[in-house]
């Protein structure tokens, strides 16, 4: 691709939601194809003069098929059910006007959505499951619609909104914020990270505290199991058979017993005593 040719990509597609998001990258895509001013306002081509140079007439010819390309960019950016509504506009700054009418309103209807949206702004809270990462996008969510509205929304309002919108989890460090440094000063980005870090340090002392209770709740659970068990070898609870202290022993098959055999059997002995004594005591 030579350094004069535009990269061929495709324009913001709208659906019917979302207008000012989608008029900003709409904008932002015509610029790009040199096509902007061709929207902004309406623009004359003027005619050739007698005989011109071939330079000239495709300079004349490149002119007048601008304000036709950036229509029918604006065409294909969007539904069918939109395109029949500006299908009558004969020029990119009709359509574009017209869309801004259908889609933006008047003046009246864009001062209630602006009143709308910060309403959203003043009544937006941070909820106990959310991180500050998730409070501060929908924040900015409602933001930047005002602001795509024209509403001039300054950072050190969203600080001031941050301060008295955050949970109780968030006071201490809050407080020592505003012992340590004047708000009106406090940057939006400055105050974001100093939160972040603090609920980092929260979640990373929670997971140790949660992983002392696991590993507390497992051992215990390890040292009933083994409380219950029988070993095979020994047959005896309270531990297994690779455990046993009893499996490298005799076993003795007269008493039932590890760490003699038969021959050495005390019961054995004992037994053989009592049936000598009862036979010297039947013959007298």
């Amino acid at each position: 691709m030579s350094s004069n040719q535009t990269p061929n990509l495709s324009p913001p597609f709208f659906n019917g939601e979302n207008y000012q998001v989608w008029a900003v990258k709409m904008k932002t895509h015509l610029k790009g194809l040199g096509l902007w001013t061709w929207v902004e306002s309406e623009r004359e081509i003027q005619p050739l003069t007698d005989n011109p140079t071939l330079n000239q007439i495709k300079l004349h010819e490149n002119e007048s098929s601008k304000g036709p390309r950036a229509l029918s960019i604006i065409h294909t950016a969007m539904s069918e059910s939109i395109f029949t509504r500006i299908m009558t506009c004969e020029t990119g700054k009709e359509a574009w006007d017209k869309l801004k009418e259908l889609y933006e309103g008047n003046a009246r209807i864009k001062r209630m959505q602006v009143l709308n949206l910060k309403r959203d702004f003043e009544t937006l809270a941070m909820k106990e499951k959310d991180t500050i990462q998730d409070y501060y996008d929908n924040l900015m969510g409602v933001i930047n619609k005002m602001r795509l509205m024209e509403e001039d929304v300054p950072d050190s309002k969203i600080v001031e909104k941050l301060f008295v919108s955050l949970p109780e989890r968030f006071e201490s460090k809050l407080s020592s914020l505003e012992d340590s440094k004047d708000i009106s000063e406090l940057s939006l980005s400055e105050l974001i990270n100093s939160l972040q870090a603090q609920e980092q340090r929260r979640a990373m002392r929670n997971k140790e505290t949660e992983n002392a209770v696991e590993g507390a709740f497992l051992a215990k659970t390890q040292k009933q199991k083994i409380k219950f068990t029988q070993c095979g070898h020994c047959k005896k609870n309270g531990h297994e058979e690779k455990d046993c202290w009893n499996k490298e022993r005799p076993k003795c098959f007269k008493c039932k017993r590890f760490g003699h055999v038969q021959k050495y059997c005390r019961v054995k002995t004992e037994e053989s005593v009592n049936k000598t004594q009862v036979f010297d005591e039947e013959l007298f």
